[in-house]
């Protein structure tokens, strides 16, 4: 699970809390803004818990320049995990060579940095045609995972949506479902339609009621 806090007015000692909340309950990552990222970085040294941010965030529609350099301040602040979204509109208008040059400046200064990558697709605003055009592209550009969306588009993730990922994807990439899911039922159904990584804000809510 990512442990997440993307909100405008998250405070620091806001971020301490869900840096906390993830070492206690050894959550794969917490993912914040950019802003948050060294000092994130410092509160998890050590641990298995990784630095995550976001990338172009909410919208994707900056400048395939600006959002390798935000990747690069990211890496070098201590990210070691980079939720980007991608060029929506240009995905929209079967802009695909745009698309994978977007996601593929991101995935390099990642990569050279030993850091992974995972691709919003923000799926509300696609067809089911468009999605797997999507996983494919940011499987072209070598990416690592693709993700559902957001949290502040107009859907989050949907079963379908995340089953329709995984057969696009198979076996060679991770599939990270976020946005709406606020309990295990809900967690525990994107597992079974073939996701591995679950981002929420109730990560503690849903681990606890496991026990």
């Amino acid at each position: 699970m990512d442990h997440t806090l993307l909100k405008a007015d998250a405070t620091q000692a806001d971020i301490r809390r869900v840096c906390a909340e993830a070492l206690e309950h050894q959550f794969a990552a917490v993912c914040v803004n950019s802003f948050f990222v060294p000092f994130i970085a410092a509160e998890l040294s050590g641990s298995r818990v990784n630095a995550c941010t976001v990338i172009g965030f909410p919208l994707g529609a900056a400048s395939t320049e600006a959002k390798a350099a935000e990747s690069r301040i990211a890496v070098r602040s201590g990210a070691r995990e980079l939720d980007m979204v991608v060029q929506v509109g240009a995905l929209l208008a079967a802009d695909l060579s745009t698309v994978e040059d977007d996601i593929a400046s991101v995935v390099k200064v990642a990569h050279d940095s030993g850091a992974i990558v995972k691709v919003i697709l923000e799926n509300g605003y696609l067809t089911a045609r468009q999605i797997a055009v999507g996983c494919k592209l940011a499987q072209a550009a070598g990416a690592d995972f693709v993700k559902t969306s957001t949290g502040f588009g107009p859907s989050g993730a949907t079963t379908g949506d995340v089953a329709l990922m995984r057969r696009t994807v198979g076996d060679e990439m991770g599939v990270k479902a976020a946005g709406g899911i606020r309990s295990l039922e809900d967690a525990l159904q994107m597992v079974e339609a073939g996701a591995n990584r679950i981002g929420s804000s109730a990560s503690v809510k849903i681990v606890e009621a496991i026990a």
